[in-house]
């Protein structure tokens, strides 16, 4: 069974079939429940659902004069990258300094080994009492929950690297920020960009815990209110929405580290 080769078009089949599963699911037990109560809101139809996303889209609210969904997603994507920019920076920096020299290892390390395993959103309550119910504070939660497991993983994949290429690259004459630039930040790159994409789903949780608490816009938050209205037909097409805007992202990620770094990436695996 190891050896057995899948074709393309077999992958892209037997791929296609949990969502073909769900998908055939959900529409036989909303079916069921809309024969019984055509008002029925907790499985509402493809119909309604996408109705309801369309006029969200589409329709500008009669309060603002907004299309609810492009100022829901601006404003989440915004926060998104802003909290994940951060933390990527701190990951980089302080990932190289901390597995590329001792002293910055012996003194950083355990600390950030500590703040790894402080569940961020405890912090949530603390954010927003020290930083106001504004933008920093949901961006802080993000960058806090995300930078120190990448900065671990960052500078574990520093110290990974084989001494031979550091003694090759002093031999050369590389002082320690040429060896930085020249060796090590190369060799890192691709790892980077997986710890970003890896960080985008606990990205995403941060984000739309902190837009239910306190927001007046973005994804998160317009789920939390509808909640209360039992809209599902909104609910559904946001989380779907929410998933879509996940599944670019990190498609786009692939392709920056497979342009960037073509050796880190098999040529089967294209």
């Amino acid at each position: 069974m190891i050896n057995a080769k899948v074709s393309r078009g077999g992958a892209l089949f037997l791929g296609g079939l949990p969502f073909l599963f769900v998908a055939i699911a959900y529409l036989f037990a909303s079916a069921q429940r809309l024969a019984v109560n055509p008002s029925d809101k907790l499985l509402p139809s493809p119909v309604q659902m996408w109705s309801a996303f369309l006029d969200l889209a589409t329709v500008p609210d009669k309060r603002s004069g907004d299309l609810i969904l492009w100022v829901d997603t601006y404003a989440s994507l915004l926060r998104l990258f802003a909290g994940v920019g951060v933390a990527t920076v701190a990951a980089l920096s302080l990932g190289i300094a901390i597995g590329f020299i001792p002293r910055v290892r012996a003194f950083l390390l355990p600390f950030v080994t500590v703040v790894c395993v402080i569940p961020p959103l405890a912090l949530l309550p603390i954010l927003f009492i020290a930083l106001g119910l504004g933008e920093t504070a949901k961006i802080t939660l993000i960058a806090v929950g995300v930078a120190p497991v990448m900065v671990r993983d960052i500078a574990n994949r520093v110290m990974e690297l084989p001494p031979e290429l550091v003694a090759k690259a002093q031999t050369l004459g590389g002082n320690s920020w040429t060896m930085v630039l020249r060796l090590v930040l190369p060799q890192i790159m691709p790892r980077l960009l997986t710890c970003v994409r890896l960080a985008l789903g606990p990205a995403w949780l941060f984000l739309i815990a902190a837009e239910a608490i306190a927001s007046t816009e973005g994804l998160g938050y317009r789920i939390f209110l509808v909640r209360r209205y039992l809209s599902m037909d909104v609910i559904l097409p946001y989380v779907a929405w929410i998933t879509l805007l996940a599944v670019i992202t990190d498609w786009l990620l692939v392709r920056l580290s497979r342009a960037i770094s073509p050796w880190a990436h098999p040529v089967e695996a294209r």
